[in-house]
This record gives structure tokens, sequence and C-alpha cells, in this order.
């Protein structure tokens, strides 16, 4: 075990040629605001407003310009009860699950309430007009257009905290029926909003921090997404506590102590982290690194995978923690016709499990149904442990598979799964993370004292009952083959399996190693070593350093590269891409 206090928990991206483009300094920020004033009689400005920012901070922030109207876009919506009413088609009745929306924000501002408010505005013909909120620029265009943007996982943070959802009658809602109307409605519908306004805003407000905004010029912002599009980065990764949790990550990572142990980082989900952006002389503008994805597809994921996958980061790495914890719930992820037809994704979550590090007694994941298992004796069995009867018997209906540290288990949608107690997984995925459907959750409570929720129906409907014993050891376990070997060192592909479309190499050298591009972008693990670099082959962005057990991106515009160690040691690393 790496004892790595070196992992780093806020990775920056220094961008060049702004230095000092930002700024936390709130008389700063209304002197940036006064000079885009100038010159002009009447001044509109527009900040739309990312649901989950606090707008109250935003109004107190301009409030010294002393507008001569102010035009809040949140008032000009329908009422929450009828907002409420039309997504209640794309929520479902599921306490988890809904269906991926496709309404857009103008659909909850009638066109009578815009108009009025437009009267407004033109009957000011001097000083300056403030239109903020949710939908605020679906009133005008305004002559500064500012964007107040907030990170996805700060919006999660402030659900626990008991904020609500954005114009919503529902404000008692669990924290996961929050996310879900987030997940499923309110982020995509903003997010439309947000690609539409990026080429042109003026300013862009970091939210994310209470009380703490930030600024930058939509200029200087525009050029940061670029440059990260065409170099490695990490993005900034987040940890939460689960029942199942371990300690190794509090261990390795020198996390803060948070009364339990962590379950999941997340370390490479761009639509879920974010990125802060280093323009030098302040603190970073902290930014959700889905705003990359959607501003530069093409340079970040190459424009193979681009047209398959459009404007969306199909990779996703996380780590699942349950050293000295307990195992995971018993699941099964959906077909690809089933989250088709259900729930209008594209595609579904097929995974792997790599072993960052296996200790104690008998480590292992359950895998695939046992051969010779009755499916409805299977299901029954789930159904009435659920009921309260006799716990599930795992062991009689599937496979337990022993492992060990840097074995890879390959998980294609359909199979039962979960990696058991003391173990730590580096989960390597396609991205749609949320449909998982527990079958078996060890008869236990969540960290809140509920029942987690099982979906025995969803997951009967999806489980592959072909794949048992034998199949899963000649298919699915430790699938690794030399691709090439030579005095600096080995690449071995060890995965996935044919009906997933990702691939997955590991490239061990003590020296340097060449990284063949294939079209793709890559996701990168070091999962051996205490660092390594990336050197660019044709000097397309400075050498970048990388940690034990930190994720980093590479686009695909930031050209061919090498993996080198540092300092003679053996470094091991997992690259995943997109395969041909």
């Amino acid at each position: 075990m790496h004892n790595n206090h070196s992992f780093r928990r806020f990775p920056t991206i220094k961008i060049t040629g702004y230095e000092n483009a930002a700024t936390a300094d709130k008389d700063t920020i209304l002197q940036q605001f006064r000079q885009l004033c100038q010159g002009r009689n009447r001044t509109v400005i527009v900040a739309e407003c990312y649901p989950g920012v606090i707008q109250e901070e935003l109004q107190e922030l301009l409030l010294p310009l002393e507008p001569a109207e102010i035009i809040h876009s949140d008032d000009l919506a329908l009422p929450p009860e009828d907002i409420d009413a039309l997504i209640e088609h794309d929520l479902t009745d599921d306490p988890v699950f809904g269906i991926m929306t496709t309404r857009r924000l103008e659909e909850f501002f009638p066109a009578e309430n815009l108009d009025a408010a437009r009267r407004r505005i033109d009957a000011v013909t001097s000083g300056i007009v403030l239109v903020y909120g949710v939908g605020a620029s679906l009133v005008c265009e305004g002559d500064i257009l500012v964007l107040a943007d907030i990170t996805r996982w700060e919006i999660q943070l402030r659900y626990r905290r008991g904020f609500s959802n954005w114009r919503t009658a529902k404000t008692d809602l669990p924290k996961n029926e929050k996310y879900k109307r987030g997940f499923f409605a309110e982020w995509r519908w903003a997010d439309r909003v947000k690609d539409r306004l990026l080429p042109d805003i003026d300013l862009y407000l970091d939210m994310t921090t209470e009380h703490e905004p930030a600024m930058v010029s939509g200029k200087a912002y525009r050029e940061a997404l670029r440059q990260a599009a065409e170099q490695p980065f990490r993005i900034v990764p987040y940890f939460d506590p689960g029942v199942w949790g371990g300690d190794w990550m509090k261990t390795n990572f020198d996390l803060p102590e948070n009364g339990s142990n962590y379950a999941w980082s997340f370390d490479g989900v761009p639509e879920e982290n974010s990125l802060l952006l280093d323009f030098g002389g302040g603190r970073p503008i902290q930014t959700p690194a889905l705003n990359l994805v959607h501003s530069h597809p093409v340079q970040l994921l190459g424009d193979r995978v681009h047209g398959r996958f459009g404007a969306e980061f199909p990779i996703r790495f996380d780590m699942l923690d349950t050293m000295n914890g307990q195992n995971l719930s018993l699941q099964v992820h959906p077909l690809t016709e089933y989250i088709q037809q259900n729930f209008h994704m594209h595609y579904t979550q097929d995974e792997s499990y790599y072993l960052l590090d296996a200790q104690g007694e008998d480590p292992c994941v359950y895998l695939g149904v046992k051969t010779g298992a009755d499916p409805e004796a299977f299901v029954q069995a789930l159904e009435e442990a659920q009921e309260g009867g006799a716990p599930f018997p795992a062991e009689e209906f599937v496979n337990r598979i022993p492992v060990k540290k840097h074995d890879h288990v390959l998980i294609p949608a359909g199979t039962v799964h979960c990696s058991g107690a003391n173990t730590m997984v580096l989960e390597i995925s396609a991205t749609p993370y949320i449909f998982t459907f527990k079958l078996w959750d060890w008869g236990r409570l969540d960290l809140d004292g509920r029942p987690r929720p099982i979906h025995i129906k969803h997951g009967a409907a999806n489980i592959q009952w072909h794949r048992n014993t034998e199949w899963v050891k000649e298919n699915l376990v430790n699938k690794i083959t030399i691709i090439h070997r030579d005095e600096n060192g080995t690449v071995e592909r060890t995965g996935l399996h044919e009906r997933e479309f990702l691939d997955t190499f590991r490239v061990s050298t003590e020296s340097e190693m060449p990284i063949r591009r294939n079209g793709s972008v890559h996701v990168i693990n070091l999962v051996e070593g205490g660092r390594a670099a990336l050197t660019s082959d044709t000097g397309h962005f400075p050498p970048f350093e990388l940690h034990y057990a930190e994720t980093c991106i590479v686009p695909e515009a930031a050209g061919p590269y090498r993996i080198c160690s540092t300092n003679g040691e053996l470094i091991r690393a997992v690259i995943a891409c997109v395969r041909n």
C-alpha cells in the first residue's frame, strides 16, 4: 500500500496568456461591471443563473450598482405546482429513476409574462436594468451577459443541507429525490441554456463557494476551456461516505475525518466533477467539467468518438472502497435496449473492476450466476429476503470470485455483480452511472437510517442467466493479453468484453513507453508507482505529472504522447479509450 499523501485533491489547470484575469474581490468585480457600463445611457445586465445558485448572493453582489429596475426572472415562470405537473411524467414515481426530459426551459415561461418584463425594461431610459435568475436570458439579450454558474457536486451538498430544487412546491423531498429531479430534469434544460450562452457571455461568475463569488471575463473563460481541451488535465475529485465504505482512501489520500469511512471517489466523471482554472494571482475559477465537454467536444473526444456520442463524455472512472468495510449491494445494470426503451438513454453502463488493492481475509467479487441456479428460485429468494424473510443466500446463486491486486474483472451490462469487503476498486465504465438495479443490500440501512431502494423487478428483467460459472471464468476474469513488449516495458490489453465499447490497456515501464492514439480521448490512472510524467512527442503540451491513484484525461487534441517513470521505479498505468 502506498501511504500516498501526495494525492492532489484540488488539481488546477494553469491558463497562460490571461494572467490575473480572474478575481474574487467584490470591489474589483463591481469595478469591472461599471467599466462595461461606461458610455451607455442605459445598460441592461442579464445574469442567467444555473439552478442551485444562491440568487440572493448575486443580488447582494450587484445591488451597489444601484439598478433603476430589477427583474427577477424566476417570478416570470409558471407557478411551482404547474411546473411539477409538467415534469411529473419524466420524474416517474420511482425514488431513484426517471426519464431524461426533452423539455426546454422556455416551456415554463408564459409569453405574456416575458412581454410584460420587456415593457418594464423599455420604460427605463437611463441607468442600469438588472435581469437575473433562472431564465433571465429568455427575457432579453441585454448589453452585458453574465453566466452565474455552480458545480453539480456543490448543488448536491446544498440539497443535503436543506436547499430545494428550482421552483417546486415539493420542498421537503429527501436528498435522493432532489438529486433525481436535478439529474433528469433541471440540469438538462439548464445545460441547453448554458450551451447556447457560453459563446457570447461577457462575464463568468463562479458561485460555487457560498459568499465567495469569483469572476473572469467571458473571453478569458472561453480561452481557458480551449487550452484545457488540448492538454492532459485532472478534474477535481470528490469523496462521499457510504454504509459499506472502507478506510483505504482516508489513509492513502489523507482525507479529512468525516465521522465514518469513505465509500466513493469520483475522479474521472466530467458530468459530475469540476475544473479549477488557474489564471494566476488569485483564487482559481471552479467550473463544471461538463462545460468543457459541451464547448470543445471534438478536440476533447476526437472526431470519431464525437461522431458516435455527440457532446457527451462516454468514459467514467471512479473508486469503490470496501477496505475494512462491507460488501457493495448485489446489483445488475440494464441492457442497452432496456435503458433505451425505459429511460431514454442512448447506451448503458457496461463496466469493469480493476483491483487497485485487495487485502485481508479472502477478498472477492461476486460475479455472474452460479451454474445450475434456477432463475425462478433466485428471484423468489430475493423477494422473500426483501419482504423480511431469510437473508438472500448470495453464495448459493452468485459466483464468489477470489481477487488480488491488479486483477481486472469485466462486467458487461446484465451481469449480476458486486465487490466484496477488503477491496479497493478502480471502476472503469461507460457513463450512465445512475442506473444500478440493486437486488440485495445484505439487510442493512443507509447512513440516514433508511432502507436503500431495491429494484428486483428491473433487475430480474436484465439478468443474463447464461452468464454462469464457466462463462464468467472464461470471459470476464483477467482476460489479459500482451500487445507489445520491448526493453522499455510492456503494454497489455486488459479488457473490456466484446459487448462493451471501451478498451483498457495497462502500460508497465521503468523508463518510458510511447502511447498509441486511436482517435479517442484517453483516461488514465496510475495504478502503481509514486509518480509518472506524460510528455508530448511534438511539444504540444508541457510535461504533466501524475501521482499514484490519480486519474487524468488526455484529450485527443493533445496528440501523441508517452508515459515516463520519473525516477526509474516501476510504474503501471491503466488507460481507457473508446475502441475502434
